[in-house]
């Protein structure tokens, strides 16, 4: 290993002979700068997962391991760098979110105005998820090349000309056109869910994703409330109808616009520092892209996770794209009413995406990855049949109910897929991030073009049918194991794989001897959480003490 690719790194090495004072190991660790012995105490517990030194931990506002990533999740704190990139990421997702669902609340307005058919307003709803599903790849891809705070600055100011432009719409096309570009912007889902990743550790990390998504998504039912109601107010100052709704779409892209700033301004992508300057000083290795796309694609679970949340996230949009005008056209409620109602299905992300989150770390605790994985089928199961019983009733009322219901569950099972996410790869954590998310446009994009588009079939069918392929779907996280915790059925592998063993195998001989694996093998000590406390797991490596890099 080269000393210098360490720059102030503290090594301690497997063969070190350690000794155990009671929660605490207390070793000695060499500043390879100056050669000279330096005490330290590291903090060590029984599940193998360690902590920072002392020294370390002052530096931040809330405890660390030995990645510097939090280990506690403080809702109320802004303290930096933690919880200021959290408030940043949900804050900027959500006003991306508000800009691309803030046509849908206006349609029947827009429609009268640039004469649009209902196939017009279909392939709109489809081309407003469907950039991002390329978008939301590449930005998992510039995630891991040069950090989520300017991948994400970056895309939100690209796209923010789109929504202000939609003001000037006048035709199907150019309406079609202002909604896909305005829809690249969700892709900053990637980037949050990357940035949450990169900063909580594995014992909050289901957390810290659920409440980030789960309150950026939120926007989509909050638009469902604002754009009526800055359309009215813009009416009600003296503009006619067909000028009120293209005013009032400044609202969205100004409030995206100034998100950007904030994010570049205040953010940071790592607990020690940005991209650039971890580069600069050699902290951190700057990867090769071919090597992170190989490992990314060739992981199957990626796959399965992109197609389960293809009809989690992906039934989301479709809601939010169709629900209103579904509720003004078959219950016969007026403009404002059909937003209140459509607002209630996304506004519950709230609590219910945070909530599976939540539930997925809790699980882990006590069941380890298994636990992540059964409750995520269970949730999304119960999704599937909410929405199939959705498209039976005809009752507003009933409708009403059971439709809050189901955004729960198929809300929740959001927040519980990206408990499972970070740990598919460490080191093509960006692009499995893209490829997940990606797979939730595209099974909005298929799923409203299979049933939602033209007259083939009426949209309380197409919502049951849509109830069906959750279930179908769905069935496929069975098929996810992980050979060092285990699947859904099975056990981990009999033949002793460790985290370290699963880990490592996305780095050569070469790369281990340069010691750019290191921040890998940080993680694979502090993922042995996912062991649970109830299941058989993977042992602790036999041949001694694991590394530990502080």
């Amino acid at each position: 290993m080269c000393p210098s690719r360490l720059h102030r790194q503290l090594f301690l090495s497997r063969r070190a002979s350690p000794i155990l004072l009671s929660t605490q190991l207390v070793v000695t660790i060499w500043k390879f700068e100056t050669g000279q012995p330096s005490k330290n105490t590291v903090k060590f517990n029984m599940e193998g997962s360690y902590g920072a030194p002392e020294s370390v931990q002052k530096r931040f506002a809330l405890p660390v391991d030995s990645e510097h990533k939090a280990t506690e999740f403080r809702l109320f704190s802004v303290a930096a760098p933690h919880m200021r990139a959290f408030h940043l990421s949900w804050v900027s997702f959500f006003a991306c979110f508000v800009s691309t669902f803030a046509a849908p609340p206006l349609l029947p307005i827009i429609r009268d105005d640039l004469d649009l058919t209902a196939t017009d307003i279909g392939n709109a709803g489809i081309a407003a998820v469907s950039g991002a599903v390329f978008a939301r790849v590449v930005m998992g891809t510039a995630c891991d090349l040069v950090g989520p705070r300017l991948a994400s600055a970056a895309l939100i100011l690209i796209t923010a000309p789109a929504v202000y432009c939609t003001a000037i719409a006048n035709s199907a096309a150019s309406f079609l056109l202002v909604r896909f570009f305005t829809g690249f912007s969700i892709a900053t889902f990637v980037s949050t869910q990357f940035w949450m990743s990169s900063l909580f550790s594995s014992k909050v990390v289901g957390t810290a994703n659920g409440v980030a998504g789960g309150w950026g998504n939120l926007g989509g039912g909050a638009t469902q409330l604002i754009m009526p109601l800055v359309f009215s107010l813009i009416q009600n100052i003296g503009a006619t109808k067909f000028t009120a709704w293209r005013i009032a779409f400044f609202i969205p892209a100004l409030f995206q616009t100034l998100s950007a700033y904030a994010i570049f301004f205040l953010g940071q992508d790592l607990p020690d520092g940005n991209y650039s300057q971890l580069h600069k000083s050699g902290d951190k290795h700057k990867d090769s892209f071919s090597q992170i796309f190989r490992h990314a694609v060739t992981n199957y679970r990626g796959w399965i996770l992109a197609l389960t949340y293809g009809y989690c996230f992906g039934v989301e949009l479709t809601i939010d794209n169709i629900i209103a005008q579904y509720f003004y056209d078959r219950f016969n409620v007026n403009l404002h009413t059909a937003g209140i109602i459509a607002a209630s299905f996304g506004l519950s992300n709230i609590f219910s995406r945070p909530g599976g989150g939540i539930l997925s770390d809790i699980m882990a605790k006590r069941y380890g990855m298994r636990g992540r994985l059964w409750a995520l089928w269970i949730l999304q199961t119960l999704g599937g049949i909410f929405c199939i019983l959705l498209g039976r009733v005809g009752s507003l009322s009933v409708s009403i109910a059971v439709m809050i219901i189901f955004s729960v569950f198929v809300q929740a099972a959001c927040g519980l897929t990206f408990g499972i996410v970070p740990f598919v790869s460490r080191r093509s954590l960006g692009i499995i991030s893209g490829m997940t998310g990606g797979g939730g446009n595209v099974g909005a994009v298929l799923t409203q073009v299979i049933f939602f588009r033209g007259s083939r079939y009426s949209t309380e069918t197409g919502i049951t049918l849509m109830g069906v392929m959750i279930l179908c779907c769905t069935l496929a996280i069975m098929l996810i194991y992980f050979p060092q915790w285990g699947g859904m059925f099975c056990g981990p592998s009999s033949k002793g794989t460790t985290e370290e063993d699963y880990y490592m195998g996305e780095w050569d001989s070469a790369e281990k001897e340069r010691g750019i694996h290191m921040a890998s093998m940080k993680f694979s000590e502090n993922s042995r959480s996912e062991r649970g406390k109830k299941v058989e797991s993977a042992p602790t490596p036999a041949n001694g003490t694991p590394n530990t890099y502080v």
